[in-house]
C-alpha cells in the first residue's frame, strides 16, 4: 500500500517539512552529477557503516576519519536511487506537515533529526560487523510516522494498492497503515538477524528505532496540548481537495 494523501489538512505553512525535501533533492541530484566512484566514496565517508565505530582499527586501516560522528546525522541526507529518495520524499510530504503542526517548525526540525540519528544507532547495534553504507532518510520518517500514529490516532488515509498491475485505491485508518507498516519491517528485520542472507539489503531495524523512538519522545516536543479537530472523524473528508 502506498500511501496517496491523508484526512488531516495542513493548519500553517511547514516550513522545515518542506526544507527538508529541498535538502534531500538538491543533495541527490549532486549524487547524480558524481561518477560512480565518486557516489561510493561519498556513501562510505557520510553514510553510517557501522564497522566503521564497532571496529575503530579497521576503520583506520581502511582510511576513515577518526573520531567522527557526522554519519550518524549525515546518512539522512543521502539516497541510493530514484526510487528510494521519491518515496521517501513523498511520504514526508504526505505525514510531515501535521506532525510539524503540532510541534512548530524549530521544534520538528530537532525531533526529526533525533529519530533519525536514533535509528541509525539502532542499525548500528544490530548489524555491527557491517562494512556497508547504510544512507537515507526512512529512519527519520519513520519517528514521524510514530508521531502521527500518536498525534492523529482518527486520522483516515487513501492508498494505492495495485492489484495485476491495476492501481486501485481506498481509504484505510491510519493507524491500521502504520501499524501494518510497523510489523512489516519488525518481522523483516527479526529474519535479518535470524539469516542474514535472505533478506535484502533494507535497514530494518532503522526504521523500527525510528517508529518507536517518533512514539517515544513526540509528546515532548508538542507546542501546545491538540484537539482533535472535525476533520479528524469524518470518513468522506480524507476525500476532500485542500490546500497543504
Amino acid at each position: 500500500m502506498f500511501p496517496i494523501q491523508d484526512s488531516v489538512p495542513s493548519r500553517s505553512v511547514p516550513v522545515v517539512t518542506r526544507a527538508l525535501i529541498l535538502i534531500n533533492v538538491l543533495v541527490f541530484f549532486f549524487e547524480l552529477m558524481l561518477p560512480r566512484q565518486g557516489v561510493e566514496q561519498l556513501f562510505y565517508i557520510f553514510g553510517l557503516v557501522p564497522a566503521r565505530f564497532t571496529h575503530p582499527d579497521w576503520a583506520a586501516y581502511v582510511g576513515f576519519p577518526v573520531d567522527s560522528y557526522w554519519p550518524i546525522l549525515t546518512h539522512q541526507f543521502l539516497h541510493g536511487g530514484w526510487f528510494h529518495i521519491v518515496a521517501n520524499m513523498w511520504t514526508l510530504w504526505i505525514f510531515g506537515d501535521n506532525v510539524e503542526d503540532e510541534m512548530g517548525s524549530v521544534r520538528f526540525a530537532i525531533f526529526y533529526l533525533l529519530c533519525g540519528s536514533i535509528a541509525g544507532l539502532a542499525h548500528l547495534f544490530t548489524n555491527p560487523d557491517s562494512i556497508v553504507p547504510s544512507v537515507g532518510a526512512s529512519g527519520a520518517i519513520a519517528g514521524v510516522l510514530g508521531a502521527y500514529l500518536i498525534f492523529f490516532p482518527t486520522a483516515r488515509l487513501i492508498v494505492l494498492f495495485p492489484i495485476f498491475f491495476f492501481p486501485f485505491f481506498f481509504e484505510v485508518p491510519a493507524v491500521l497503515y502504520l501499524i501494518l507498516w510497523f510489523f512489516i519491517n519488525l518481522f523483516s528485520g527479526t529474519a535479518a538477524l535470524a539469516d542474514p542472507q535472505q533478506v535484502g539489503g533494507i535497514a530494518w531495524w532503522a526504521h523500527v528505532g525510528g517508529f518507536v523512538s517518533g512514539m517515544l519522545l513526540c509528546r515532548l516536543f508538542l507546542r501546545r496540548r491538540r484537539q482533535l479537530q472535525p476533520d479528524e472523524y469524518g470518513l468522506e473528508w480524507a476525500w476532500e481537495p485542500r490546500k497543504r
